[in-house]
């Protein structure tokens, strides 16, 4: 059993979901689940449709309209026939979607998120699902938020494992008994134990993938994305990346976690724990070796890599009668970040301040501020850039800072993270 990831770019357009196809073809030599994204743009699309429709905006239909038109612009190209059964099928899911906007209003804003936003990953199924029995290709579709249970945590479900695994099992073995070889499920998307529709968080597909390998014992995870694997940075910011051939499972959990994009930091730990390797994979050059995250036997690389995170805010906070920054401080100052809504990607603390970088564009800073100045002096340097390096040498710190100001710095034995003026 192998499970195949592909996500929005992979699946975009119509050009997209015919190399789906091929690579099912060409590389699917075992039973294989696959996991899709919603198309393309899709999920950015039905956040504004949602906005427009909770909060009454004109353009509200006109949004909606628009998705309904991408998606049927795809399945004319793959579906000449416009008498094919998934016509009526991908009409149903929007009569669905419309009744599900027209009850949002009296939602709170996360729950009507999760039931608006998992419709991206319906219609992509929907069509892909289709597309590949018509080119021979028998596969059974499986609705993830029935299967994947949470713990109702709208827009970030945390997954109840036990009736998950069951679950995917018993899904599984329908498969088998009709006789097929592939099965196709959403990703993001799961439920609560009500029925209710949760999402895993955003650009959590990744995640939905680990799950179906971690309940199905798969022999290997691949990933297949729109670059030749691993890279040891961001190409947009650096022009002589390097492709990683070797990963180990706690170097990617560690990148992952420090914000490189490749891979969705809860991904690791379901692979990890049954010894599963992920392969990342290209879908535009399936012969490309790509990159192998926990390979048992194999060497782990030790090429440095980057990860560079723009609009940071470093604030650094001090109690106004000098004392000690204790743990009664720091609870009382994370509350206030918990309530605001504050990613903190960097903390160090002194006797007598704690510093903190944070994103700047998200959760609330001036309300935080406005909270923890009532005990505390809080001072902050906004337009800063955050790039943390894993495996450096001081050669290499050196190249990157330059003549740049370091605002703060803090080592371990294999990662540094600099905070730095722009």
């Amino acid at each position: 059993m192998e499970v195949y990831k592909f996500g929005g770019a992979s699946v975009k357009d119509a050009g997209a979901v015919k190399n789906v196809a091929s690579i099912l073809k060409s590389e699917a030599t075992d039973e294989t689940c696959v996991i899709v994204s919603a198309m393309g743009k899709t999920t950015n699309a039905l956040e504004a449709v949602l906005d427009a429709f909770y909060h009454g905006k004109e353009n509200r239909e006109a949004l909606l309209k628009g998705v309904l038109a991408s998606h049927l612009q795809i399945v004319s190209a793959l579906f000449p026939d416009a008498s094919h059964p998934v016509y009526a099928k991908l009409k149903a899911l929007f009569i669905r979607l419309a009744n599900t906007l027209a009850k949002t209003s009296s939602l709170p804003f996360d729950q009507a998120y999760d039931q608006v936003v998992s419709f991206g990953e319906r219609f992509s199924t929907c069509i892909i699902s289709a597309y590949l029995e018509m080119e021979g290709i028998g596969n059974l579709e499986l609705d993830a938020s029935g299967l994947v249970v949470t713990d109702g945590h709208f827009r970030e479900g945390k997954v109840l494992w036990e009736p998950t695994v069951a679950n995917i099992k018993k899904a599984m073995d329908s498969v088998r008994q009709q006789g097929l070889r592939v099965a196709i499920s959403q990703g993001f998307i799961a439920c609560d134990a009500e029925g209710n529709t949760v999402t895993l968080g955003r650009e959590g597909s990744d995640y939905s993938a680990a799950i179906f390998s971690y309940c199905l014992d798969a022999s290997k995870m691949t990933i297949w994305k729109d670059v030749p694997g691993v890279l040891n940075a961001d190409p947009k910011y650096f022009s002589d990346t390097e492709k990683i051939d070797y990963i180990s499972y706690y170097d990617a959990t560690e990148l992952a976690y420090f914000g490189a994009s490749i891979i969705h930091p809860k991904t690791i730990k379901p692979l990890q724990n049954k010894h599963i390797p992920l392969h990342v994979r290209s879908f535009l050059d399936v012969k490309a070796s790509g990159t192998w995250v926990g390979l048992d036997g194999v060497e782990n690389s030790r090429i440095p890599s980057f990860i560079c995170k723009p609009r940071q805010t470093l604030l650094s906070i001090y109690p106004k009668d000098f004392s000690f920054v204790d743990e009664t401080n720091l609870s009382e100052i994370f509350r206030c970040f918990v309530e605001n809504r504050l990613k903190v990607n960097l903390m160090q603390n002194s006797a007598l301040s704690f510093s903190v970088c944070l994103d700047s564009e998200r959760g609330d800073l001036p309300a935080a501020l406005q909270t923890l100045s009532r005990h505390y002096d809080c001072r902050y340097n906004g337009d800063l850039e955050l790039v943390t390096i894993r495996h450096y040498t001081q050669e290499v710190v050196d190249r990157i800072v330059g003549s740049r100001k370091v605002m703060l710095e803090q080592r371990t034995r294999h990662t540094i993270q600099l905070v730095l003026q722009v």
